[in-house]
Parts: C-alpha cells; sequence; structure tokens
C-alpha cells in the first residue's frame, strides 16, 4: 500500500464499508436526494473507472471535470485516481474561448460535463484535438446541439462494481487548475503522496499525521463516527474537493449541495447534524447570517462546532454577527493555495488594527523573492512552503521556475502573498503582490483596507483597487455594496471611517457604489472587475 489517494480511501472503504460516506441533497424544494454508504460510493467509482479503461483512457492521461456539485463529481474523480487516470476540475463559468484554453492547456483525453453546459462543451470540442471521449450528466436542453457523449448512467451501469486495478503510486498526478486574479488558469501539478500531507493534512489535519498508509484505516477503526462535513463552495474548486476527501480520510461523512442557496444550507446544517462547515469568506457568510437573522431565525445549528474560510476571510465584524447567532461554532480563518496546501490558521486578534495574523506550520516562511532567504522579523517578504509542495505549473516551464525553487536539499513554493514575521513567528499577510497599490510610493494592500470597509455600519461587501492618478500613480479605490434599506454614505463619511483604523495614505480617494459586488461562486474578489468599475466611474475627490 502507497500515500496514494485510491489505495487510501480503498483502505477505509474495507474498515466501515456500511458507513455512510456521502449525502447529496439537491435544492430548492426538490426533495432529491442520495445517500451512499462507503461500500456503495466505492463500488459506483469502480464501475465508472472501469468504463474509462474499457474506453481506451490510458494511466497519465487527464480527465476534465466540467460539472456542479453532486454524486458524479466526487465519484468520477475517485474513479481516475483508481484508474490512475488525472483529474483536472473546469471552472463551469468559463465561456467557450477560456474553454478552449483550459481543454488544450491541461491536455484533455476525456471530459465529463453537465448536460447544462453541452452548447459551450459544443463550441470548443473542434479546437481540442486531443479530447475524444465524452460522458454527460443529465440529459441536453432542448434544441443543444448533438454530442457524442455517453450518459453517465450508461457508463456506469456498463463497469463491473468490483475493483481489480493495477498497482498505483504516490508519484500518481492530482491537477488542481487555479484562474487566481490574473491571467489565464494553470494548472497545479501534486505528486498524490504530497497533496495527502500538505492539502489533507497526513490524515490529521490538526494533530499528527500518519506514519505509515496503513495507520489511517487502523485510526479510522480505531474512531468512532458523527462529524459530517459540508463543504459549501463548489466541488471545481480545491478546497472543497480536498475537504471531501479529508472527510473520507476520517472515514465520516461528507454533505454537498448542488449549489449555495443560503437557506437550503441552513436547512441541511439542522436536518443533517452538521458539524464542520467550510466556505469562502463574507461573500458566503454574510447571507447565512442574513437568513438566520430572517427567514430562517431560529434554525437549530447548535450541532456546528467549526466554520472554516479559505481563499477569503471573514471580516471580524462579519465573524462577531455570525457568532452572535451560532455561538457554538468557532470560527477559523484558514490561510492557504493551490500550490500550498494548507499553511496556517488566524490568530484570535486577527482584525483591523493588527492585520491578518497567522499561525503557520512549520514548513511556511517569509523569505525574500530575491534571494529565497527568510526575512528578518518586520521585514516584508513573500510567504513560502518547503517540503511536500507540488512539482509546478502542467505546460508552464517559464511560471514553474518564477514560482518553485530548490534550497538545499527541499523543493519550495513561492506563493504571491506579501508578509512579515515578528519574532514569536506569527506571520502578519498584508496581501496578494499582484494587487499591492502604489499611492504616493507608499504601498497599500487591498485585503487591509477592504476589512475597515466592511466594519463601517452601511457596508455589504467591498473590493479595493487601485486606478491610474496623474497625481498619485495610482489611487486607492473603494467598490462598495451597501446594506439593502441602508443610506448612501459620502466619500466622507467612508474617509472618516477609515481614517480611524487605517494610515492616511491607505484611506480611500474614490468612492463607487455598486448594486452588488462580484466575486467567483465560491466567493473569491474579482479585482479586475472591481477595477474597472472604478476606473469608469467619476473621478475622486483631491
Amino acid at each position: 500500500m502507497e500515500y496514494n489517494l485510491a489505495d487510501l480511501f480503498e483502505s477505509v472503504v474495507d474498515v466501515v464499508p456500511d458507513r455512510e460516506a456521502l449525502v447529496y441533497l439537491d435544492h430548492p424544494g426538490t426533495g432529491a436526494e442520495r445517500r451512499l454508504t462507503y461500500a456503495r460510493l466505492d463500488a459506483a467509482a469502480n464501475r465508472i473507472a472501469h468504463h474509462l479503461i474499457d474506453s481506451g483512457i490510458e494511466p497519465g492521461e487527464h480527465l476534465g471535470l466540467h460539472l456542479y456539485n453532486g454524486v458524479e463529481y466526487l465519484q468520477t474523480v475517485l474513479g481516475c485516481l483508481k484508474a490512475r487516470i488525472v483529474p483536472v476540475n473546469v471552472n463551469y463559468r468559463y465561456v467557450e474561448d477560456e474553454l478552449v484554453y483550459l481543454y488544450r492547456d491541461a491536455d484533455l483525453a476525456a471530459l465529463v460535463f453537465d448536460a447544462e453546459f453541452t452548447e459551450r462543451v459544443a463550441g470548443a470540442l473542434p479546437h481540442t484535438e486531443k479530447l475524444r471521449h465524452l460522458v454527460r450528466v443529465g440529459e441536453p436542453p432542448e434544441g443543444a446541439p448533438a454530442l457524442d457523449a455517453v450518459p453517465f448512467a450508461e457508463a456506469e451501469a456498463a463497469g463491473p462494481e468490483g475493483r481489480g486495478f493495477a498497482p498505483r503510486s504516490p508519484d500518481d498526478l492530482f491537477i488542481i487548475y487555479t484562474g487566481g486574479t490574473t491571467g489565464m488558469p494553470k494548472g497545479v501539478m501534486w505528486r498524490q503522496e504530497d497533496l495527502f500531507f500538505s492539502g489533507l493534512g497526513g490524515g490529521a489535519p490538526t494533530g499528527e499525521p500518519v506514519a505509515r498508509p496503513e495507520e489511517l484505516a487502523e485510526r479510522v477503526a480505531a474512531g468512532g463516527e458523527g462529524i459530517t462535513f459540508f463543504p459549501t463552495p463548489p466541488l471545481m474548486h480545491g478546497t472543497s474537493t480536498l475537504t471531501a476527501f479529508i472527510g473520507f480520510n476520517f472515514g465520516q461523512r461528507v454533505v454537498i449541495h448542488r449549489k449555495f442557496a443560503p437557506e437550503e444550507v441552513l436547512r441541511t446544517v439542522e436536518k443533517e447534524k452538521v458539524t464542520s462547515m467550510s466556505l469562502v469568506g463574507d461573500a458566503m457568510l454574510r447571507p447565512l447570517i442574513d437568513a438566520l437573522s430572517g427567514p430562517m431565525k431560529g434554525t437549530d445549528c447548535s450541532s456546528m462546532f467549526s466554520v472554516s474560510s479559505s481563499g477569503a476571510i471573514m471580516s471580524e465584524t462579519v465573524r462577531a454577527q455570525f457568532s452572535a447567532l451560532v455561538p457554538t461554532a468557532l470560527l477559523l480563518n484558514n490561510f492557504g493555495s493551490s500550490e500550498s496546501g494548507f499553511n496556517g490558521t488566524a490568530t484570535d486578534d486577527s482584525g483591523p488594527d493588527k492585520g491578518f495574523r497567522l499561525r503557520v506550520n512549520s514548513r511556511t516562511a517569509v523569505v525574500d523573492p530575491a534571494t529565497h532567504e527568510p526575512v528578518k522579523p518586520g521585514e516584508p517578504g513573500r510567504i513560502a512552503q518547503r517540503g511536500h509542495v507540488p512539482l509546478g505549473y502542467y505546460n508552464d516551464p517559464a511560471k514553474t521556475a518564477e514560482t518553485f525553487f530548490q534550497r538545499g536539499d527541499e523543493r519550495w513554493v513561492l506563493l504571491g502573498d506579501m508578509a512579515t514575521v515578528d519574532e514569536d513567528g506569527i506571520v502578519t499577510v498584508l496581501g496578494r503582490g499582484s494587487q499591492c497599490i502604489n499611492t504616493g510610493g507608499e504601498k497599500v494592500y487591498p485585503e487591509e483596507v477592504e476589512q475597515a470597509l466592511k466594519s463601517h455600519p452601511d457596508v455589504y461587501d467591498a473590493l479595493v483597487a487601485g486606478v491610474p492618478d496623474t497625481t498619485w500613480g495610482n489611487h486607492v479605490a473603494a467598490v462598495v455594496q451597501l446594506r439593502e434599506g441602508a443610506e448612501e454614505p459620502t466619500l466622507d463619511d467612508i474617509q472618516s471611517h477609515c481614517r480611524t483604523r487605517l494610515a492616511g495614505y491607505k484611506v480611500p480617494r474614490q468612492l463607487v457604489i455598486a448594486p452588488s459586488i462580484q466575486r467567483s461562486p465560491s466567493g473569491k474578489a474579482d479585482y479586475r472587475w472591481a477595477r474597472a468599475m472604478a476606473a469608469g466611474a467619476d473621478s475622486p475627490a483631491g
């Protein structure tokens, strides 16, 4: 047995075959649900794996998952791992040109897609010479182009439910495509052993990792059940899929919805007694607060002992509001990335006054981006991680050389986040270097200003961007979504509020009121949109 994700999953199945593994609840109001034990999920994954093998997809070839959340998503990921086929996530919001880029860049040989995306898939297909096998989930809409695609139900029915696969390796790949905030998406290449230890915590995200592969199932057999993981963002984002695998590695239950809908999420928390929910920042937490304060008031959320966020932070103001409604839940701002897995968790004193402060793991450091040497306490640098890190970016040797480096006997990855570290090893994240605003020679990181803005009583959500300025080079612009019923604040109001929390040069010089803030389906900031909104608005005050 190896540190291979399929080997590890099968070892858990063998000790708790009758335990419930996966619950899928559709919404709104359809009543559709599916419940699979570990044995049934294993058999379902075996069936799709055998279909892919029988269809000529070879070990090491790539399969795209162009899907909403569903049993088919996780079933197919597991099937790929079993057959040594490399799963590749596809952002379902991409339009035809973006899909052509990703399909080609990832060298997809096969694609499993939701029927809803038939038209976009059909448009991209003629430009993707290597993509030769399609599996369709559901029935295409009326008038959709005809595609030579195998219905998922047929593919599943054609494959045997037994295993009988060739030996696997810890070197088998798992690719996570990350869009980031600038440029085209990049495929992060993980060895499965490295992903197990960096992205999945080595079988114990908050404790001691396993010392040998067999120990994972031994821990599951010796422990009990009762934990329910609920990843609410799309599975196409690495964090949610990895959260599901953490649940499987614990031999516990994972609950998923097709899409994020606040009221349905809360109904599921109450019905399924969810204990651990993951989301992405204020963009997902705020709607839950609104629902709990309004139509879902009185929902029993007492089962929840943790709500974790990664990819975007839960601001201090929003955390306090949620804690007042669900006092049993510990709110965790986790820090990590597709390139590093998990790095650390925010300290209790993180906030607008002190910044986003992290207790990081022993493999994380702040280094000089030029020399790769650790910075002195208080000096800015970039966050880096060593040890179990990815091999690089697929099909992008230049970007790989910029981001990954060797120091001594260890491989490191250099993240895009600027930070400082203090004498006690606490890391303060300043923000993404690519989003840093240079205004009059001073550096301003949007995340810090956004925290201050969100503490304003009339502000529901906010993004901050730099806009070209003849005097300052760039000025700080705030794009703000107001709370429902709030009076529109003036720029002076916003500036007065921010001056109590920020140095003068960080205070926004421009205010743009937007009907809503544009984010990705997982809640990540769309800074290109914010910059365009601010650049197209009225000139700022002096």
